[in-house]
């Protein structure tokens, strides 16, 4: 059964690319997921990692979560998984799930919190897979809001907390999930927060 994420529009392949490359030139990103809006950055450049942290106003010891739109584009920032945790990552779920799962050493501990675990998921939102496979890798996601504010659930939102601290706003549609990502553990499975029912304060545990 396919994740959640039915979106009514699904963004131009041109501003598309044009968010990839904002991306690639270390820029901040903001652009729709299953349920919210969220900001985004390339993972692989500490600077854009620490203007996204600074713009959010969120503790670096928190992590960040990463979105892919498949499993190969997520493997460089893990740890070498077995048959049983790859089939996790790729399974089909009714709403969306993200894992937290053993880091490769290599990960920054921006994106971990100094933890020997990082949180990812496998999208199934349209523009979001699009998005990572534009940019040919993962993407940060965290939800676009002040730290401590409800996230942004359209584009007007979005704007209004981050104005031009952004560097482009990917317009689309956010999917029909209904709150923040289901939270499991890679290795034992086990539900760190259950799905979201309707928003609520957990969006701000882990956005």
């Amino acid at each position: 059964m396919p994740a959640s994420g039915t979106v009514k529009t699904i963004q131009s392949p041109f501003k598309v690319r044009l968010a990839a490359d904002v991306l690639k030139s270390g820029g901040l990103l903001a652009y729709p997921t299953e349920a919210v809006w969220g900001l985004g950055c390339d993972p692989r450049q500490p600077q854009a990692l620490y203007r996204l942290l600074s713009l959010k106003g969120r503790a670096a010891e928190k992590g960040l979560i990463l979105v892919a739109a498949d499993l190969a584009q997520l493997l460089p920032f893990l740890a070498p998984l077995n048959s049983a945790q790859l089939s996790r990552l790729q399974a089909s779920t009714s709403h969306p799930v993200s894992w937290v799962a053993p880091a490769g050493e290599a990960t920054s501990e921006l994106l971990t919190g100094g933890r020997p675990s990082i949180a990812v998921r496998v999208s199934t939102h349209p523009g979001v897979v699009e998005l990572c496979r534009a940019f040919a890798g993962p993407v940060v996601s965290t939800s676009a809001n002040p730290s401590g504010r409800p996230p942004a659930r359209d584009l007007l939102r979005a704007r209004c907390y981050f104005g031009d601290r952004v560097d482009y706003y990917l317009a689309g549609d956010i999917g029909d999930a209904p709150g923040p990502s289901e939270i499991r553990d890679l290795c034992s499975n086990a539900v760190i927060r259950p799905a979201a029912t309707a928003l609520s304060s957990q969006e701000r545990s882990l956005g």
